[in-house]
């Protein structure tokens, strides 16, 4: 059964970005050398850590050398290291452009769901599969919240929905009317909630905003569900 994190989330603080800066050679460090390099207290230092520590950004390592009290030293994590990378959007850009432009549907279509499908999983690792669908729903609405992605779940209806408030990729988008990042969205959400969601609104087609919805499904009677 996969549970909920519990990590801390919100935006990270320039000086806590400092600090990950000050520890992206991956290597171990202590607070001393930490101070150092930062310039700050021993205490501010310790501040930050724990800051850090809280939304899994860096982790520690004890330390124990000869007879003497244990010491803690400090590792930025894969997380911690994704905050600080280089801004990748130009990549991203000329990367999805150029899937676009490929002739080949077949393969085109290959490709992008092939990326759907590793975003998707990348969710679903962080959701109670054995959950019930509204609150697999809200638990995706506030991990795309954390991407900034600005998302909410209305359960007015009979099923809930997820409801997407703006673009979250608006420069892949391009203000055009084509819906293929819609429908990557909608595959990337179906691989994520481990159900298939259909989009049933959409900004380009001058709706409030993308709204996703359970997808019925045949089953073995040929009814669906």
């Amino acid at each position: 059964m996969k549970s909920e994190p519990h990590l801390e989330s919100g935006p990270i603080r320039s000086v806590d970005r400092d600090l990950l800066l000050a520890m992206r050679s991956g290597e171990l460090i202590g607070i001393g050398e930490l101070t150092e390099k930062l310039d700050v207290t021993a205490t501010a230092v310790r501040q930050r850590i724990e800051r850090l520590l809280a939304r899994g950004l860096i982790e520690r390592e004890k330390v124990v050398a000869g007879r003497g009290r244990p010491t803690f030293r400090y590792r930025i994590t894969d997380q911690g290291k994704r905050i600080n990378t280089a801004d990748s959007t130009e990549l991203a850009e000329a990367m999805w452009h150029e899937m676009l432009s490929i002739e080949d549907r077949d393969l085109r279509n290959r490709m992008l769901s092939s990326v759907a499908t590793r975003l998707g999983r990348e969710y679903a690792a962080q959701l109670d599969e054995s959950a019930p669908l509204e609150e697999r729903m809200r638990v995706l609405s506030r991990l795309l919240s954390s991407r900034r992605v600005v998302s909410d779940v209305n359960s007015a209806g009979e099923l809930p929905v997820l409801d997407i408030n703006a673009c979250p990729y608006p420069t892949l988008a391009d203000g055009s009317e084509d819906h293929t990042m819609c429908h990557l969205e909608e595959q990337v959400l179906s691989e994520a909630l481990g159900k298939p969601v259909q989009l049933s609104q959409c900004r380009l087609d001058g709706d409030s905003c993308c709204q996703f919805s359970p997808a019925a499904t045949v089953i073995s009677d040929g009814s669906t569900t």
